[in-house]
């Protein structure tokens, strides 16, 4: 019988793809919620130039798996997660801190 559920750390390196097919990055975290148990976001991290790389959330639910790529689709382009807030190596970012305002108005509730 098929299921649905998978343990956290086999969707840590999955491959993110647009909605025009370009992979965007792979699923590096995901944010939980401490108080209601759900998976609030997934950290997406994307390939640089010389080896840095750039840090994305996502909102979980904007995440659908794709069981044909065994990935996960998103509805956005690479300019949109761009535009979002974004972590570079070595920087300090508190993941958990939704609070500030960012270029996409609703970032947090793609």
């Amino acid at each position: 019988m098929q299921h649905t559920m998978v343990p956290s750390d086999r969707v840590q390196h999955v491959a993110v793809y647009g909605c025009d097919g370009t992979k965007l990055g792979t699923i590096e975290r995901l944010m939980l919620d401490k108080v209601s148990g759900t998976v609030a976001y997934a950290v997406i991290k994307t390939g640089g130039l010389l080896g840095t790389h750039h840090h994305y959330p996502l909102q979980w639910s904007a995440l659908k798996y794709d069981p044909g790529r065994q990935a996960f689709q998103v509805d956005l382009t690479p300019e949109q997660l761009s535009s979002g807030p974004c972590e570079f190596d070595g920087e300090e970012f508190d993941w958990g801190d939704r609070s500030r305002p960012y270029q996409h108005p609703n970032y947090w509730s793609i």
